[in-house]
């Protein structure tokens, strides 16, 4: 088994802090176990996904953002004024805009980086100078279709490393969700851990932090309420593994989106968008049968 150990990874965030992280380990065995690490508190915890998991993970993930569609890991959705690339749909803004939730596609490109992968010289430019559509308008009139078909073509070769990158959002979350909320850090970490002993709850807490983030940032909020995972761990109550944490976990989730929705700014119209993000919550439920060998070894 090869062992590659992953260290000092810093997150550039919207707010421009760099943010500290620990010290993680995959390793990867054809065939064998692919495995995330999560090291908290000093190795406190750490979970493990078995290859064929970590695959099954992907590609829900995949599917879950782009319908399994290789053509839409590169698109742009209507009312947003931002790219969606990749399985994840990581953010990507034009240059000069101003940014109102994380941008993930700059940091997927650094953690390609950080771990030897070469960026093409053409996507280095597009990150320096901006991506070549101006708007919405002009990416789906299929302007610049030499420069489309390489993003495309880039985001399919490097899916792995896309999820790779999701579980590492993940593991890089905790530390910091438990900082931000003090006060109820003992219920945050008890039922992150009561997710991950539970078949389908690493598969929830992965897509979820790729899907509607940590909740910690000022920006990513309406009228003072967030929708992350550290609101949807916070609000969640129950002491049950097994089905019973899923579903607390997908109807907590249900109603912080809920009240994003009642709360968008004038102009802004996500109730077009709820009923897509409850079937995906349905999703973590769903999952209990197909993951029943995956819960984390503790």
């Amino acid at each position: 088994m090869i062992r590659k150990i992953f260290s000092g990874f810093l997150c550039r965030r919207k707010s421009g802090r760099a943010l500290r992280a620990g010290r993680y380990f995959l390793c990867a065995a054809a065939g064998l176990l692919l495995f995330a690490g999560l090291c908290f508190a000093r190795d406190r915890w750490q979970v493990s996904v078995s290859h064929d998991d970590f695959e099954l993970i992907g590609q829900k993930i995949f599917y879950n953002e782009a319908g399994g569609n290789a053509d839409l890991v590169a698109c742009w959705n209507e009312g947003e004024d931002f790219l969606s690339l990749g399985v994840g749909h990581f953010i990507w803004y034009q240059k000069g805009k101003e940014k109102g939730f994380m941008e993930s596609f700059p940091e997927f490109l650094y953690f390609m980086q950080t771990r030897g992968e070469k960026i093409p010289d053409w996507l280095t430019k597009m990150k320096r100078d901006g991506y070549p559509w101006k708007s919405r308008e002009e990416f789906m009139s299929n302007m610049h279709p030499e420069e489309l078909a390489g993003l495309r073509s880039f985001l399919n070769r490097t899916r792995t490393l896309q999820i790779m990158f999701i579980f590492d959002r993940l593991n890089r979350a905790l530390p910091f969700m438990v900082a931000a909320e003090p006060k109820v850090s003992r219920n945050i970490e008890f039922q992150f851990r009561r997710l991950i002993s539970t078949p389908g709850g690493i598969y929830a807490l992965v897509d979820y932090v790729n899907f509607k983030g940590e909740g910690i940032l000022d920006g990513e909020s309406y009228k003072g309420h967030r929708w992350g995972l550290l609101q949807v761990l916070k609000s969640m109550r129950g002491k049950d593994e097994g089905l019973g944490a899923l579903k607390e976990f997908s109807a907590c989730a249900g109603r912080l989106l809920k009240i994003r929705v009642r709360n968008t700014p004038a102009g802004v119209h996500e109730e077009r968008w709820l009923p897509v993000w409850e079937r995906r919550l349905k999703t973590y439920v769903d999952s209990y049968g197909m993951f029943k060998n995956s819960a984390a070894q503790l």
